[in-house]
């Protein structure tokens, strides 16, 4: 009986909130070590090195057509199961914790929507590939390109992010694969 009257104290010391927003956290966190899991694999031999091609070159394992399929994939993923614990929190939560969520789920929809946006008029440009991944007011973009990316396909870049997304170049990472 004393057990459980400590368990109770215990609860209402922390609060609903808290505890709700501790639980989406773990969850997240879960989620985002299985895909860590279920979608890295590096190409190593078995002694733990990475495979060296002849002209000395490390061989990743997969072209790039496979890292970008995988990079997709792995970000839809993660979104839609954070997207799950958000409709969770909306189903269970009342007042500010539920427009909280609400709120998170509009951001992810348009963050997806700015995602494809992206890729889309990147793809316009010539390039083969394209993953951009956006979280708020950052994003990350890679592109398939055969030689290295010059200032000024950077540029054409980030003003494409800037027009679909208003994010700046500065929190926005380029890179090539």
């Amino acid at each position: 009986m004393e057990g459980t009257k400590k368990v109770k104290q215990f609860f209402e010391k922390i609060g609903k909130r808290n505890l709700i927003i501790l639980s989406v956290m773990l969850l997240i966190g879960v989620a985002v070590y299985l895909n860590y899991l279920w979608f890295y694999t590096p190409d190593k031999t078995p002694d733990g090195s990475l495979n060296a091609g002849t002209d000395g070159s490390v061989d990743t394992g997969a072209d790039a057509t496979d890292y970008f399929a995988a990079a997709a994939l792995s970000r839809e993923t993660a979104r839609n199961e954070s997207l799950e614990v958000l409709q969770t929190v909306v189903d269970t939560a009342e007042g500010e914790e539920r427009e909280e969520a609400l709120a998170a789920m509009s951001q992810i929809a348009l963050d997806i929507e700015n995602e494809a946006n992206v890729e889309a008029l990147i793809k316009a440009k010539g390039y083969e590939q394209c993953v951009a991944v956006i979280n708020g007011d950052t994003a990350s973009i890679v592109v398939s390109c055969e030689t290295e990316l010059d200032p000024a396909q950077v540029a054409a870049i980030c003003a494409i992010v800037y027009e679909q997304t208003g994010i700046i170049p500065a929190n926005l990472t380029v890179s090539q694969k």
